[in-house]
């Protein structure tokens, strides 16, 4: 087999990383580059072929996604439900003649207030 020269310079950050590499195989600087040519050669000619399986991970990945915001709407539901049924609840326990409209308010205080801690939570 005939064998073709050639001079390549590498930048420092490259050389320091062929040659830790070699020193990790245990083989020298010129052959790892060899093996390193070899490599990218064969990855460059034969490039991995789109498996149908990776079209089924976007597909899933898009459905977990969707099914989440689903998720994430039925818990503030289920928040807000809970505010009500606490602000309605209190109400009645303290024997308080507030209407409607100031009930109302004190649920949707308490929702921002739980919707505040719960971001706060996340940060």
């Amino acid at each position: 087999m005939t064998l073709a020269r050639y001079n390549i310079r590498l930048p420092a950050a490259l050389d320091k990383s062929l040659r830790t590499l070699a020193e990790r195989e245990g083989i020298s600087a010129y052959a790892t580059l060899q093996r390193c040519v070899k490599t990218g050669i064969a990855a460059q000619a034969n490039p991995p072929a789109r498996d149908v399986e990776f079209g089924e991970i976007v597909f899933e990945l898009a459905s977990v996604s969707t099914r989440m915001i689903g998720v994430e709407r039925l818990l503030d539901r289920a928040l807000f439900t809970a505010c009500a049924a606490y602000c309605y609840a209190r109400s009645a326990a303290l024997g308080s003649e507030e209407s409607d409209e100031d009930i109302t308010a004190d649920i949707n205080a308490a929702y921002d207030r739980q919707r505040q801690r719960a971001q706060e939570d996340r940060s």
